[in-house]
């Protein structure tokens, strides 16, 4: 098993795209090595959706995806699948190859395709044989901004070859024996790796005070990542400021924090809101790196929302006013309250205006027994208002029994007359004591104004209460 160099681990973002000559021109001998030549080209690199991406398509009479970049993302995976291909054997049909790979796997924006906004490779591993007119396809796919590298195994023509290839061709074009091809594989890896390597900085996170930042480690353990950060001009994203003041800007003196060579991320603290900041990070480390530069702008300080009206309460009803009471009381934010009211359905509507440091009154005149619809408006100093409506009832009018006159008219029997027929009134209501903490009861309708009860014992006490509807009003009482 090859080691892994650690490095190269979680450096790259970008598809590359294995092109392989699996035509009968090639010895099964020469494809064997050829394959294994892959895997352990291909082994450091760590694989992912927001990472490296490999696709195998291979050359034959027929060209044949073996797998797109979509199907691995794990090196086991990977391993396996360049494990189990197989000989195509046949003509050595590289152009429809090639046809194949710009229409569909570098395409970008299509499914199975290769991502936008990413570097894609196409690296081409032949044994150089008849490989057929290949110059035109190729360089289309170089005009769509995918990078061509070449390995050849045999005695191919040097100069088609060369004029395929991506610049520089003596870092993207290699000649070699299969018997010795491991011998370029730091060399073609690191040209891969120039070509995909994720040198971004990116900011997440983002809020008033505080910013993420993310990278791709390149230090992989040793040294250290020097960040510095600090506020610019706006429309203002470069330069090189004084010691002690943002780099570009003279606003105020910049920070600087540091992380270890294993960080990926860091957290930026104590930044102003609705601020533009220019940061920069540079590893340092015994070998050159470049450094690494981000613009992003904090949130604006978003003020709190303050409910200037958030409750409405009903208190005291009575049959001809009712008391309305609101809250926060909040002064020094609201010029003033209004307050609108109505009978429904169809009542004309009144209206009262209340000082902004008085969170309660007393509404008058009303109807008894009568549903209102009353609205509390704050007024802002700003001219917005927030509006709250309840429903309140007056209570109804319950007029006292005015008169009761009882006559006795044999042995615990007793006639009953009392004087009503009000407004509103649903019956009546007798009481009397039956003796030894008993009590009958008897409801008797509106228009029926006396009565006789037997059985009722010396010197009990029998009642009369109007009935209305909702409540009893204030009844009379005499002794027998």
């Amino acid at each position: 098993m090859w080691s892994v160099p650690d490095p190269v681990l979680n450096c790259c973002e970008g598809d590359v795209l294995v092109l392989l000559d699996s035509s009968g021109s090639v010895a099964s001998y020469e494809f064997f090595h050829m394959v294994d030549f892959l895997k352990e080209l291909l082994l450091p690199f760590s694989l992912g959706p927001d990472q490296v991406r490999v696709g195998l398509l291979q050359v034959g009479t027929e060209p044949h995806l073996e797998f797109s970049f979509d199907t691995y993302s794990s090196q086991d995976g990977l391993q396996a699948a360049l494990g189990r291909t197989k000989q195509l054997k046949g003509n050595t049909n590289t152009v429809d190859a090639l046809l194949m790979a710009r229409n569909q796997v570098l395409k970008q924006g299509v499914p199975g395709g290769a991502r936008p906004d990413l570097p894609r490779v196409l690296v081409w591993l032949t044994d150089g044989v008849d490989p057929g007119e290949v110059q035109e396809p190729m360089a289309r796919l170089r005009e769509e901004g995918v990078a061509i590298l070449v390995v050849s195994t045999g005695h191919g023509n040097y100069q088609v070859l060369r004029e395929v290839v991506s610049p520089p061709a003596e870092e993207h074009l290699f000649f070699v024996d299969i018997d010795d091809i491991t011998i370029i594989s730091e060399d073609l890896r690191n040209a891969i790796i120039e070509i995909i390597r994720a040198e971004r900085l990116q900011v997440k996170s983002v809020t008033t005070t505080t910013a993420q930042l993310e990278w791709r480690p390149v230090l992989a353990g040793t040294g250290y990542y020097d960040i510095q950060f600090g506020p610019i001009r706006t429309g203002q994203t470069g330069g090189t400021g004084r010691s002690g003041t943002s780099p570009g800007t003279g606003l105020g003196p910049f920070q600087r924090i540091t992380r270890p060579g294993d960080a990926s991320s860091a957290k930026l603290i104590d930044l102003h809101p609705d601020t533009t900041y220019r940061v920069t990070l540079t590893p340092k480390a015994n070998l050159e790196f470049n450094s690494l530069h981000a613009t992003f702008t904090t949130l604006p300080e978003v003020q709190p929302v303050v409910q200037t009206l958030s409750t409405v309460t009903v208190s005291e009803s009575s049959t001809n006013s009712v008391r309305v009471s609101w809250g926060p009381l909040l002064p020094h934010l609201i010029q003033g309250y209004q307050l609108e009211y109505s009978a429904l359905p169809t009542g004309p509507l009144r209206v009262v205006s209340v000082s902004n440091r008085q969170n309660t009154t007393v509404l008058t005149g009303l109807q008894p027994d009568t549903q209102y619809l009353v609205t509390v408006s704050a007024r802002q100093a700003s001219g917005r208002e927030r509006a709250m409506t309840v429903k309140v009832c007056t209570q109804e009018v319950l007029p006292a029994l005015s008169d009761l006159q009882l006559t006795t008219v044999g042995d615990e029997s007793v006639q009953l007359h009392w004087t009503g027929s009000y407004d509103g009134l649903r019956g009546y209501w007798v009481t009397w004591e039956r003796g030894q903490s008993q009590r009958s009861t008897l409801y008797l309708p509106p228009n029926q104004l006396s009565t006789t009860l037997n059985h009722v014992p010396s010197r009990a006490r029998v009642c009369v209460s109007p009935v209305y509807r909702t409540a009893r009003g204030e009844g009379l009482c005499c002794t027998a």
